[in-house]
Formats: structure tokens, C-alpha cells, sequence
């Protein structure tokens, strides 16, 4: 269902406030042709109304002919800012860009960071902005999840359905995705909510079952039979199953890239107001899946780059997978139960309020 500018704007002054926006500070809006005009005029007005500078920085798309969807989790190869110095200068002398574009694992991203600027990427439907506004209940349950998994040596998920996986940490720092950014350099995505990390390099084994039900992004689609994935030395080495695991492995094959089959990220959803069932409620190309990502209890794992974690693996290839019903053990102890998160956390205003 469609929001008015009002909630919209509303909700844009609240994650902006909650990412320290001081008036006379610079905003720097990054569009491209696939921006949301309506996310984009309430953001500007907004950042208007706390008493900022607002500029606009549009850019050209690019990897139109090489991605295989319009999804800008599809393909992570060059940028609109590659080798665009005016573009980056404008972007590192901001205080916070509002990426609208999306900018995710791009050399670019992280050289906007290291100046200090502040990078919040929001591009979800209008609807699933306002649904998710982010508050500071959630960063402070992501904020303790991230205190469990610092570290440990070892995160060991399983299932009913078979999944059977150990990763062993160390080599990678937590990240905390909570939905706004309140520190210099910080990147985060609005909406979001939950705590993630990297496998140590060529150390993950086991087998990942992702059973009826549970969602591969970026394809968009809820598996309808089971698909079995062997993993050793932290990269795939079996991909079985029926019409999905052929889907899966077809398309992990079109890249052409041995990288794409390593093991990325791994965490669990934190964020109760994201739901499992939005996914079927959307056109293929209205959103990138952030409920699927999100939501609670969820196993979260991922086939790819770790260049976001400070790793060198930057391959184009991005597959991120929601598993259901897992139990997450960090170092024997489980913090996620048959897909139920074990924190005891209680929102100050009811159960995921915002």
C-alpha cells in the first residue's frame, strides 16, 4: 500500500536524527536512473527541514549488459563512480551520503568511509521504508548479538532439515546492521537488523540444506524442494537438487568465476518487523529483499565477495540465502533455536515498535 510524503518525510527525520544530522552539515543524495522519486523528494526535503545543505549527485547506470537481472545486488562489478574522481571528491567532502543507488562492495564505498563521511543506503519501497524505521531498540539488540559473536571461535549451524555447517572465526570482524549511522565512516542500510561476520578463509565445512520454503536472493524465489550444498575449505564443491539447485548452480556458473562459489558472510535477522511472507507479495523488481535478510530467526548466509570485511575476494557474484528453523551455536552455546532467537530482548515500547 502506497505512504504519503508526510509519513515519509517523517520517517526520513527520524532515521536521520538518529544518525547525528546537525544543521549546516552536507548531505549528499547519490540517484541513479532506478531511484525512487518519491524516496528521493521526501529524503531532500527532509534533510531540508533539520536544517542541512542538500545536494543531488545523479549518475548513469552501468553492467546493463552483464547482469542477468535489474536487481542492484545482481552484479557487483564496476560502479557509476569508477574512475569518476570529481563524483568521489564531491561524495568524500559530505558528512552523510544517502545512497539511493546502491554503492555495496565497490572500492569506491570504502574510500568514501575512509574520509570519514557516513553512508546510509536505503532503496526498498516507500512502504518497507516507513514499515522498518529504525530505532534505538534495534541497535542496541544488534549490539548485544555482536557482543555474543566477538570473539568466538566457531559458529556451528544445523537443522532438522540436514543442514550441518561449521565455521570457524576470527579473521574477520562483526558487523552490526541496525538501519542508521551515527558515527563517522559508518555504512549501514535502512531497513535492516541483524549481526553477521566471515568465516575464516578456506576453513568452512559441512552441508547447507535449503529447504521448501526458504528464499535465494538475488533470484528472488521461495524453494519448492530441497537443495543440498557441500562446502570444504570454504568454498562449494556440490550443488544437488531438483529445478532450484539447477536455477542456483546455473547461475552461479554464468559468472565464470571460481570466487563465486566461496564462502561470504554469516549472522542471523534480528528485526521482528520484517517478515518471511513480504517476498510474495512484490513484483520481482520492486524490491531487493531486505524482509528476506532481515527478519527474525533467520540463518543468514552468503556465496561471494568479503572485500566489505577488508578481504581481497571481490568477485561480481552476491548470493544471499535466509535459511528458516536453523539453530546457530556460537562455541557450543546456541543464541538461535529452531529459528527462534535467544536473547530475551524486550523492546521498551512493545515488540519491534517503532
Amino acid at each position: 500500500m502506497a505512504v504519503s510524503d508526510h509519513d515519509l518525510i517523517g520517517a526520513w527525520k527520524q532515521v536521520l536524527t538518529l544518525s547525528k544530522l546537525e544543521p549546516g552539515q552536507i548531505v549528499t543524495v547519490l540517484t541513479s536512473s532506478t531511484t525512487h522519486p518519491q524516496t528521493l523528494s521526501t529524503a531532500l526535503t527532509a534533510v531540508q527541514q533539520l536544517g542541512a545543505v542538500a545536494n543531488r549527485l545523479d549518475l548513469p547506470p552501468v553492467n546493463g549488459d552483464k547482469a542477468l537481472s535489474r536487481d542492484s545486488l545482481a552484479y557487483l562489478g564496476t560502479t557509476p563512480l569508477t574512475g569518476n574522481r570529481a563524483a568521489i571528491a564531491a561524495l568524500k567532502e559530505s558528512d552523510l551520503v544517502l545512497d539511493l543507488m546502491t554503492l555495496l562492495f565497490s572500492p569506491e564505498q570504502h574510500d568514501i568511509l575512509s574520509a570519514g563521511a557516513k553512508i546510509l543506503l536505503a532503496v526498498e519501497p516507500p512502504e518497507v521504508l516507513v514499515r522498518m524505521v529504525p530505532t534505538l531498540d534495534d541497535k542496541a539488540r544488534v549490539a548485544q548479538a555482536a557482543r555474543r559473536l566477538e570473539g568466538k571461535r566457531e559458529m556451528h549451524i544445523t537443522s532438522c532439515a540436514g543442514t550441518d555447517l561449521r565455521c570457524p572465526l576470527g579473521e574477520f570482524p562483526v558487523i552490526q546492521e541496525y538501519g542508521f549511522v551515527d558515527a563517522p565512516g559508518r555504512w549501514d542500510h535502512w531497513p535492516s537488523g541483524f549481526v553477521l561476520t566471515w568465516p575464516n578463509e578456506r576453513q568452512t565445512c559441512g552441508t547447507l540444506v535449503i529447504d521448501r520454503g526458504d528464499i535465494l536472493l538475488p533470484l528472488k524465489r521461495y524453494v519448492a524442494e530441497p537443495v543440498r550444498v557441500t562446502v570444504d575449505q570454504g568454498y562449494v564443491q556440490g550443488i544437488e537438487g531438483g529445478l532450484d539447485a539447477e536455477l542456483l548452480s546455473e547461475y552461479m556458473a554464468s559468472f565464470d568465476d571460481p570466487e563465486a562459489y566461496a564462502m561470504s558472510h554469516i549472522g542471523w535477522g534480528l528485526q521482528p518487523r520484517a517478515q518471511w511472507t513480504t517476498l510474495a507479495m512484490y513484483d520481482r523488481e520492486a524490491t531487493i529483499g531486505m524482509d528476506a535478510r532481515a527478519f527474525e530467526g533467520n540463518f543468514l548466509f552468503s556465496f561471494g565477495p568479503n572485500n566489505e570485511a577488508g578481504g581481497s575476494r571481490a568477485t561480481a557474484c552476491h548470493i544471499d540465502i535466509p535459511l528458516r528453523r536453523c539453530t546457530v551455536s556460537l562455541d557450543g552455546e546456541a543464541v538461535v533455536r529452531d529459528g527462534k532467537v535467544l536473547d530475551g530482548f524486550v523492546y521498551s515500547t512493545g515488540k519491534g515498535a517503532s
